[in-house]
């Protein structure tokens, strides 16, 4: 079960300690992959419960909001989330953003640092190369073909999908518009964020080798690390328990045992 806290930002339930949404908890804030919704975090949601409050972007043209047109622009896309953020209460919050969510979790940050709003305190980038970098070849994808391919070599829960007809149908239109937008994105030079990023990244990942991950750390002023874990792009299926544990060491909130 979920509750949607807004058309944009959704919180699952049944992880423990939900019910404490409104508590002072650091609040981490997730952005999805191409193709992805926000249900992608129910894993991570559950791991990080009781003492980190997830909350997952819902970006338009999937699951409740699949009768939304889904945007063709990172950048649009950016500026709409942080517009919702800037309208929620204010409280301390982290973003992580997995693949083309890692672009969009930078570009949120940069428009809410751009208009002096309040920042993340940290920025966990994950399974994708710095935005600087050239456009890579496997986000400029054309025709249907080309995209279940892509799928199937990055692997994950999702390459599952494209095996049932319907499913398939159903999950085409929102990829092909994520794809879109991932093939237009174009980093524009502006200052370096000022909140520490961590960066993620597959030791197997076929499209995004670790040099090329490592680069996100020249866009902050501040101190950064880079954290490896051993699997391919969705390395975030299969090491789940050191992905939390991770992201619980950097946030201030290790497990006690």
């Amino acid at each position: 079960m979920s509750v949607v806290e807004s058309r944009w930002l959704r919180r699952f339930a049944g992880a423990e300690g939900d019910g404490e949404a409104g508590s002072g908890r650091l609040q981490l804030v997730c952005f999805p992959h191409a193709g992805g919704a926000a249900s992608a975090y129910l894993g991570l949601t559950r791991a990080l419960a009781p003492d980190i409050d997830v909350v997952a972007v819902q970006y338009p043209g999937r699951q409740e909001r699949r009768r939304e047109p889904a945007l063709t622009s990172l950048t649009h896309l950016a500026r709409a989330v942080a517009e919702e953020l800037a309208r929620a209460p204010r409280r301390p919050y982290a973003f992580f953003g997995h693949s083309m969510g890692a672009v969009v979790a930078y570009e949120t940050a940069r428009v809410l640092a751009e208009f002096d709003l309040a920042t993340p305190r940290r920025l966990i980038l994950s399974g994708r190369g710095a935005p600087s970098l050239e456009p890579r070849a496997s986000d400029r994808l054309e025709g249907d073909a080309a995209l279940i391919a892509e799928i199937r070599r990055l692997g994950g829960t999702g390459g599952r999908v494209l095996d049932d007809p319907e499913l398939l149908e159903m999950v085409l239109p929102t990829l092909r518009a994520d794809y879109a937008a991932l093939s237009r994105y174009r980093w524009l030079p502006g200052p370096p964020l000022d909140v520490p990023l961590t960066v993620m990244v597959g030791t197997d990942d076929p499209v995004v080798p670790v040099d090329d991950a490592r680069g996100w750390l020249a866009h902050s002023t501040r101190p950064g690390e880079l954290l490896t874990f051993e699997g391919g792009h969705f390395y975030l299926d299969t090491r789940l328990p050191a992905v939390a544990e991770a992201v619980r060491t950097l946030l201030g909130q290790p497990t006690t045992v």
